[in-house]
């Protein structure tokens, strides 16, 4: 097992008025964390995993808090990165911190990247996911690993829509929001002109009464796709279904009437992933 190059670099919990701590407290207030973070451009990684994968896709850490008895098992992320504080401390020093039991290894403050650039992933791209105004986090992860392990290109999301580097959303997604890559547009349903623009057929997955069952969606080589995927409660808004090409549903038996959009959207991204490219 390697060590540490820099054990000094490790610092007990002492203190959690210490302002090196700031960035870890209350991360359970959601709502907040998602303003903040995005303002002081950084977000919190959590999970051994998450953290490895959050390293290997060239994020840069800002520091390190985890409990002591995890140290051995980000020993050459630590390596990587010596000039990042680790900070450690017993269960309950780090739970009043962070605000609930942190029992999945460690967290790291990380430095978000520079956002990408819409009409370069659009072009780049051939399958490309919308998900409009998402409320959930822990939906928002589900969906973007399933995004990622069924070969979508790219995720857009709306204004609205929750942050994918929130803590929860990157936890459920297994790190995969890190490798797959991602796009909050700034005008929304306008920038459906956009997609247009780069040749996309846009696609919504809505009960309406024109929808056809996403089976009879016919795919040919070549072409571009779009699929929006909407709000939890009220689905896709109505001025984004003016906007697209088609609406989409899944077939369902013994009068369910739709599955939860974490479900739906696995479905979806398989059928358009499936198809000749």
């Amino acid at each position: 097992m390697p060590e540490i190059l820099n054990p000094e670099r490790i610092m007990q919990v002492a203190d959690l008025s210490d302002a090196r701590l700031d960035e870890y407290l209350r991360l359970s207030e959601a709502h907040l964390r998602m303003r903040t973070d995005v303002e002081n451009g950084l977000y919190i990684a959590e999970s051994t995993k998450v953290v490895q994968r959050a390293i290997n896709a060239e994020h840069v850490p800002r520091s390190f808090l985890l409990a002591e008895k995890h140290l051995d098992q980000l020993v050459e992320e630590f390596n990587r990165f010596p000039d990042a504080p680790i900070f450690i401390g017993d269960d309950r020093q780090l739970e009043d911190l962070v605000g609930f039991h942190l029992h999945r290894g460690a967290m790291a403050s990380m430095n978000r990247p520079e956002p990408l650039d819409l009409s370069q992933v659009l072009e780049a791209s051939s399958r490309v996911a919308i998900l409009e105004d998402i409320a959930d986090h822990t939906n928002l992860g589900a969906i973007i690993r399933s995004a990622s392990g069924l070969g979508v290109d790219a995720v857009l999301l709306t204004p609205k829509c929750v942050d994918p580097w929130y803590r929860r959303s990157a936890r459920v997604s297994m790190g995969t929001v890190f490798d797959l890559p991602w796009v909050r547009m700034l005008s929304w349903p306008e920038d459906i002109r956009t997609l247009k623009q780069h040749g996309y057929q846009m696609l919504a997955m809505e009960l309406t009464d024109d929808a056809i069952p996403l089976n009879e969606v016919q795919i040919t080589a070549g072409q571009k796709v779009a699929m929006i995927l909407g709000n939890e409660g009220r689905g896709v808004t109505a001025q984004a279904l003016e906007a697209v090409d088609q609406t989409v549903i899944i077939p369902m038996h013994r009068e369910v009437d739709s599955l939860n959009v974490g479900a739906a959207s696995a479905i979806a991204f398989w059928h358009l992933c499936s198809a000749p490219r």
